[in-house]
């Protein structure tokens, strides 16, 4: 009989230790995001900025073929983020949104397209910068929260509880000092990149100083690799650029280190965990037959070489024939496929350290 109850108490520690969140529900009560159009599901459609994609052929592949924002062909890494850990199907848009009280209670995107941690990053394209996001969930979330969690024990509860992500500046160096001259001239790229290690420092400190104690912190991708910089910098034979891989590369790494000394002033329990989404994403334009891709230097929206937001429209720019084989959608964003495969790879990996 006892060998008979040990096998028993075995087989469910089994069970518990390696099902999926979504079999024993959410590890998370609530994800809430903070950052860029890599996570954006539509709080721009509200601005008035150029930096939209709430119409054709965005959305195309997103469930009821609709545009929602989303800078993509379909879902974006938030919305397989709930998913995957059994929370719901999307992440919604804070704003713009009726809100039912279980949106609230199981978190949102406070992302705005082309936001970056330079504050000029955020007058060039109109968008809410960084520290605005955080406000809006400081101050109008917050209060929502209480209201629907019924007492501000349980909203403070969700909100410790709750998994935080960051993840922007991309369009810091795509946009800001690569394209336009008024950081270049007065910032070599590591000065520059001290510069953006700083903001982002700082904000994670403000993060923190929220409630927030489980974040994860997404690193840059190789920037020199996107379509659009390609087209930009990279030649006639429009190769990956190899400086603005460097930049990405020297703030990953410098990024790093300062995460590691936050923690030492932090209270124990606080997990702040570096997403290193940089060779995941090489090594699927470099290898894009590895995981089902055949195109990896162009997006399949129009020539795939510069068309994003509002050159990337149904009027102007026909989309490719399969998308499927595609690792970019515009000359910026990645495929649905393309995100799937980066955010499995994110729960993998990293994830399992939050919880």
């Amino acid at each position: 009989m006892r060998l008979i109850l040990l096998f028993v108490f075995f087989h469910l520690a089994h069970q518990v230790l390696t099902s999926s969140p979504t079999q024993n529900g959410p590890r998370v009560p609530a994800v809430i995001i903070f950052g860029d159009s890599i996570v954006d599901p539509g709080n721009n459609n509200v601005l008035k900025t150029i930096a939209k994609g709430n119409f054709p052929p965005y959305g195309q592949d997103f469930p009821g073929h609709l545009p929602t924002g989303r800078f993509s062909n379909g879902k974006i890494p938030g919305d397989f983020l709930v998913s995957g850990l059994g929370l719901k199907e999307f992440l919604p848009p804070y704003l713009g949104n009726d809100l039912k009280p279980e949106d609230i209670l199981t978190g949102v995107s406070f992302a705005s397209s082309a936001c970056g941690y330079d504050p000029l990053t955020d007058v060039i394209s109109g968008v809410i910068p960084m520290e605005d996001q955080l406000k809006l969930f400081d101050g109008e979330y917050k209060e929502k929260l209480k209201s629907a969690a019924g007492d501000e024990r349980s909203a403070e509860k969700i909100i410790s509880d709750s998994l935080y992500i960051v993840c922007t500046g991309t369009d810091d160096f795509a946009v800001t000092y690569f394209t336009t001259p008024f950081r270049s001239l007065h910032y070599d790229v590591p000065s520059y990149v001290e510069f953006l290690v700083s903001s982002a420092t700082t904000f994670l400190k403000k993060l923190y100083g929220s409630g927030a104690k489980k974040i994860g912190f997404v690193g840059l991708p190789p920037i020199g690799c996107l379509p659009s910089q390609r087209t930009a910098a990279g030649g006639l034979s429009r190769e990956c650029v190899a400086v603005r891989n460097e930049a990405a590369s020297l703030f990953n790494s410098r990024m790093q280190e300062e995460i590691q000394k936050l923690l030492m002033g932090m209270v124990n329990g606080t997990r702040i965990v570096f997403l290193d989404i940089y060779p995941i994403l090489l090594d699927i334009i470099q290898q894009p037959q590895t995981y089902g891709f055949e195109e990896a230097t162009k997006g399949c929206c129009g020539s795939g070489k510069l068309e994003v937001a509002l050159t990337c429209n149904s009027l102007t720019a026909t989309t490719c024939d399969d998308v499927s084989k595609f690792v970019f959608w515009d000359s910026f964003h990645p495929t649905e496929k393309a995100y799937k495969i980066l955010t499995d790879k994110l729960f993998e990996t990293y994830l399992p350290l939050l919880y």
